[in-house]
């Protein structure tokens, strides 16, 4: 198939807001795929080339991909740069600089979707010397044989970028459509798999019938299910009628997987850190069995018994080099919580049985192993609950969880199911797309930060400008990342690709028409800057509304 034919989805994609509209253009032409490309074509869609799951990544900046649309249009890295900051994206600069040029070239063989794919993933492949020069060689390749809307679309799905406002969601939706099956099954195996190409390929070839065999597998990491905020132990105890209520642990979240004898630690972003702690490996190794499983719970810094700030458990998990120096330096403890898979699947097991089998398989005994302060309770102990909240307050940690007994597992979901309690009032997790460079003595940073949320469709929408928080040396670096993310600029305002997630606190929320989100932040400050958050992880405008007090 050619790769034109899914560059026309794309615009037409691009050119419409609805989601029904979007849903049944993917719909459609899904139907024409044949099942060797279905995957392809689905993660495609997302502008990836890989799954959600998969370690690789290909790994190239805006500032590559400017040098190679630049020696196939034959002009500079600096009319590239220019065009660019007229266009708004590397995508849309591409599209211009080669239609100019194809205007002047003979016409090259059509490019498939399946070589674009595949070359597209040789990318992250590519390592150790002479690796930049051989990176723009294949995407030379590609850009030489492209049309100019063709190249628009390499270069966006080289920096996963696609802008045709289409998430996971209207995927699911899609293929659900396209092949019959229930929505409901289909995001159950997308939930499990983490995977929508997989589920692409079998909903295609086999079905409802296939897609119901897909299940949780120990090695591959799922989302991780989230938590709504709740409205008062007491409440929350008394709606749920039983609860597992835990100290909250400010550190990393943690899924273990144990595979045919290896132990791999994934964060919340599904990234791999397992070299970055190997204390925390051979802790596992000796505390729990020499079984298949899948187990959930948070790395934090501990010295002396008492946590450490979040920043030292995030620089240890950022560590690439000299780890035994870090081992030392800041020491870590593993608190345990949940267990998804033990031999077998376990997510739709209840929370209150999950939480028997992970104590009965854990060797607490076992250094750095430990399972999260619990109590369980009714309306009749809510005491024990608020105790629990005090000492674990006291103890230096943020709050309890409140988990209701009876429900199963729900990756990825965030609902009423499990609900955090803390002492600090509730944050949000935002994404920067934007700043404006300072003024007076921080006028050399980029001082002021445009923060934006997802909407439904996974689409970004703007909801306040905030730069009071940050020190002098975090806009600095923050100053120097931006301009690593660098989109375009236009005066003292520059647009970033969306990176850099800030934890944001605020005084109220109120109805704003100047954002996008339609309401804004009164009073909004930079909590922390989350490393170990990304595009994925962030609060939605959904959300945000929920927040809302008229």
């Amino acid at each position: 198939m050619k790769y034109q034919e899914l560059v026309d989805v794309y615009e037409a994609l691009a050119a419409t807001t609805k989601r029904l509209e979007k849903t049944e253009i993917l719909s459609n032409f899904f139907k024409t795929v044949d099942s060797e490309l279905i995957d392809k074509v689905t993660l495609l869609c997302l502008g990836k080339v890989f799954p959600s799951w998969s370690e690789e990544e290909q790994g190239i900046g805006d500032k590559l991909v400017m040098k190679a649309v630049a020696d196939v249009a034959g002009v500079s890295v600096l009319d590239v740069e220019n065009e660019v900051n007229n266009q708004g994206d590397i995508g849309a600069a591409s599209e211009v600089l080669v239609e100019n040029k194809k205007q002047m070239t003979f016409f090259s063989q059509a490019l498939t979707i399946e070589f674009v794919f595949n070359n597209l993933r040789k990318l992250a492949k590519i390592s150790g010397e002479k690796s930049t020069s051989r990176k723009i060689s294949i995407i030379l390749e590609l850009l030489s044989s492209a049309s100019a809307t063709e190249s628009k679309y390499i270069c966006r799905t080289i920096v996963e970028q696609l802008r045709i406002g289409v998430g996971e969601g209207i995927i699911r939706d899609s293929l659900s459509d396209a092949f019959g099956i229930d929505k409901k099954i289909v995001d159950r195996a997308t939930m499990l798999t983490n995977d929508l190409g997989l589920v692409a390929k079998v909903g295609e070839t086999e079905g409802a019938e296939g897609l119901e065999k897909l299940n949780l597998t120990p090695g591959k990491p799922v989302k991780l299910m989230l938590a709504q905020l709740s409205e008062g132990i007491d409440i929350s105890i008394n709606e749920m009628k039983k609860a597992l209520c835990e100290t909250k642990y400010d550190g990393i979240r943690c899924q273990i997987h144990k595979h045919n004898g290896e132990v791999t630690l994934f964060t919340r972003r599904l990234e791999n850190i397992t070299k970055a702690i190997p204390e925390i490996v051979d802790a596992v190794n000796k505390g729990l069995p020499d079984e298949d499983f899948v187990a959930e719970g948070e790395i934090i810094a501990m010295r002396d018994g008492k946590p450490l700030s979040f920043q030292n458990i995030l620089h240890r998990v950022r560590r690439k080099y000299n780890i035994e120096e870090a081992m030392e330096n800041i020491p870590v403890e593993l608190y345990l919580y949940d267990l998804l898979y033990y031999k077998k699947p376990l997510i739709d097991e209840a929370m209150e049985k999950r939480r028997e089998i992970l104590e009965s398989i854990t060797d607490t005994s076992t250094d750095m192993i430990n399972l999260s302060e619990l109590v369980i309770c009714t309306p009749d102990n809510v005491k024990d609950a608020q105790d629990l909240f005090k000492r674990s307050i006291a103890g230096g940690h943020e709050g309890i969880m409140i988990k209701n007994a009876f429900e199963p597992y729900i990756p990825g979901v965030r609902g009423k199911k499990m609900l955090k309690y803390k002492a600090e009032p509730e944050n949000l997790d935002a994404v920067v797309v934007g700043g404006t460079k300072g003024i007076g003595k921080r006028g050399e940073f980029i001082g002021s930060y445009l923060i934006a949320l997802q909407d439904e469709d996974e689409n970004l929408k703007t909801v306040a400008q905030v730069g009071t928080g940050l020190t002098d040396e975090q806009l600095e670096e923050l100053t120097k990342k931006m301009e690593e993310y660098k989109i375009s600029q236009k005066g003292t305002k520059i647009t970033v690709e969306p990176r850099i997630i800030f934890e944001v606190a605020y005084s109220e929320i109120v109805k704003s028409p100047e954002y996008e989100a339609g309401y804004s932040l009164r009073f909004p400050v930079v909590k922390r800057i989350r490393e170990d958050k990304g595009l994925k992880d962030i609060d939605t405008v959904e959300r945000l509304k929920s927040m809302y007090k008229e």
